[in-house]
């Protein structure tokens, strides 16, 4: 009997990885004997992979046997401590291809970036690490396909995810689908003290004390959402490429200026990067060097698609007229405002030129259509969003415009509410020419349990005739890509205040080839 993918992760417990191991590639306890199998397990948070390239992937956990320890250290202390690791093509580690030892310190957080090269691409591979006498949960990744194949897959597209809000069964649905990549656009985490950003369940849990300001905060805060089971088996099952939002540092940041009126805020945004580095499996050239991370980047998968990752935080000028909603904005119209900034803008337009893929995916943040949400003549926007920049917008759109990207894709998130929309060179004239598409995904879980208002929808809808979808339920996006099409697929579910609710696919769009709208 072959097992699928979902079988091997579920039924290869621990037990049975250390039963698995013949002589030539077990792992052994690094710390040896008896001190080290009597410490408690280190392993508490997961385990993770990341940007996979053909020859290559991250590989990820943190040790943590007190995941909230009040030093942010895991419980773990002061020692170092040395993890072994081993890289398999099979769930079981029968065909072990890569193994090593790394050692996790405490001015690392303890945490665990391994990269193991020369791996055969497109190819699925199984994980595990080893220290203090535990085995970890095996995670499921894979390599990129190799250049020129044009291999269908699956990737889906998650955000913003607080952990008060409600419970994160969307992940563990997510999961459950096999996809071979997972995009996350950001709010990963949220950086508020208890209670303080209401949702409309109220609180299902609470946040670690105090709003994340120090480098221990943010590191205990990153361990809570790490600790939640529906989050770790997303993790468990596919590689993940991420990209942030504010939220993993402060709300409605740009580049040097905070998003609130606490002082700190250098301080603050040093050490967010510093943990969100060590959180995530992410590539070394991420590694964050004082308040600088660079995170914008490029994964190809084959022929068939390039994700161009972008960071639309970090350089970016301040919000006009003050971030919110509103009416009559002048300021949105300046010329110098920027949300990418011109060196990222200059990669980009590289990155696309470059690429040669059948559908150019842009990762990022906010929303990028203009979406009206007043009805009637009055035009009424988010400065938090590309409508905020209608410059750099404009930028943006002569970029893909003259790049030649064949089929552009953009995937957003931010909002708390699924769309899909056309891209267009003009948004007052419906006519105008199309650039691409837009998909956004809705969150995971901020916000709590999601509706469905038809009359609300149909409003929107109708006041942005670019827009084909909208939904104001919790869920994820799972998208199919093909040489001929790419199929989009939002799945919500009902409720998020309960545990293991089912999930639903409830709208489909397919974007053919070389066709710049939504069908």
């Amino acid at each position: 009997m072959t097992l699928s993918r979902r079988q091997a992760l579920t039924t290869t417990g621990i037990a049975a990885l250390g039963a698995g191991c013949g002589p030539a590639v077990a792992v052994t306890a690094p710390l040896g004997g008896g001190a080290a199998a009597g410490r408690p397990d280190p392993f508490r948070l997961g385990v993770a992979s990341g940007d996979p390239w053909p020859d290559s992937v991250v590989l990820w956990t943190r040790l943590a046997p007190r995941p909230l320890a009040d030093d942010g250290l895991g419980g773990v202390g002061s020692r170092t401590v040395q993890v072994a690791w081993q890289l398999a093509e099979d769930a079981r580690f029968r065909k072990v291809v890569r193994t090593g030892t790394v050692a996790a310190k405490a001015s690392g957080g303890y945490a665990v970036h391994v990269t193991p090269t020369g791996l055969a691409p497109g190819r699925e591979y199984y994980y595990r690490f080893r220290a203090d006498g535990h085995l970890s949960p095996v995670g499921r990744t894979r390599t990129a396909p190799a250049r020129g194949a044009m291999t269908p897959f699956t990737f889906a597209a998650a955000s913003c995810a607080h952990y008060e809000h409600g419970y994160f069964t969307a992940y563990r649905r997510l999961a459950e689908q096999d996809p071979d990549l997972v995009i996350h656009l950001g709010d990963y985490l949220y950086e508020y003290a208890p209670g303080s950003y209401g949702g409309a369940n109220g609180a299902v849990r609470k946040h670690t004390e105090g709003k994340c300001q120090t480098l221990t905060d943010y590191r205990r805060r990153h361990a809570q959402y790490k600790t939640d089971p529906d989050l770790k088996a997303a993790h468990a099952a596919a590689p993940w490429a991420v990209v942030w939002d504010d939220h993993e540092v402060e709300d409605n940041w740009t580049g040097t200026v905070p998003g609130s009126s606490v002082p700190g805020f250098t301080a603050r945004k040093r050490a967010a990067m510093r943990a969100y580095y060590e959180n995530m499996p992410l590539r070394s050239a991420a590694r964050p060097s004082g308040t600088k991370m660079r995170l914008y980047r490029r994964l190809t998968w084959g022929a068939l698609a390039s994700f161009h990752l972008l960071d639309t935080r970090q350089y970016r000028t301040d919000q006009p007229c003050d971030d919110w909603l509103r009416t009559g904005c002048d300021d949105r119209n300046d010329p110098g405002g920027r949300v990418l900034g011109s060196a990222q803008l200059s990669w980009l337009d590289g990155s696309l030129r470059a690429s040669g893929a059948r559908w150019d995916v842009l990762g990022q943040q906010i929303f990028l259509a203009q979406r009206d949400m007043a009805l009637g003549p009055a035009l009424k926007v988010g400065m938090d969003a590309w409508d905020g920049y209608t410059a750099e917008r404009d930028r943006l759109f002569d970029v893909l415009a003259a790049s030649g990207a064949r089929n552009p894709v953009v995937l957003t998130g931010d909002v708390h509410t699924a769309f899909a929309a056309d891209l267009l060179r003009d948004f007052d004239d419906p006519d105008s020419p199309r650039v691409g598409v837009e998909l956004v995904t809705t969150s995971i879980a901020s916000d709590g349990d999601g509706y469905r208002d038809t009359a609300a929808i149909a409003a929107l809808l109708a006041e942005n005739p670019h827009f084909a979808h909208a939904d104001q339920r919790r869920g994820f996006l799972l998208a199919r890509a093909a040489p001929d099409s790419l199929t989009a697929d939002f799945h919500t579910l009902d409720r998020i205040s309960r545990k293991n609710t089912p999930s639903h696919r409830t709208t489909r769009l397919t974007l053919p080839d070389t066709a710049r709208a939504l069908a």
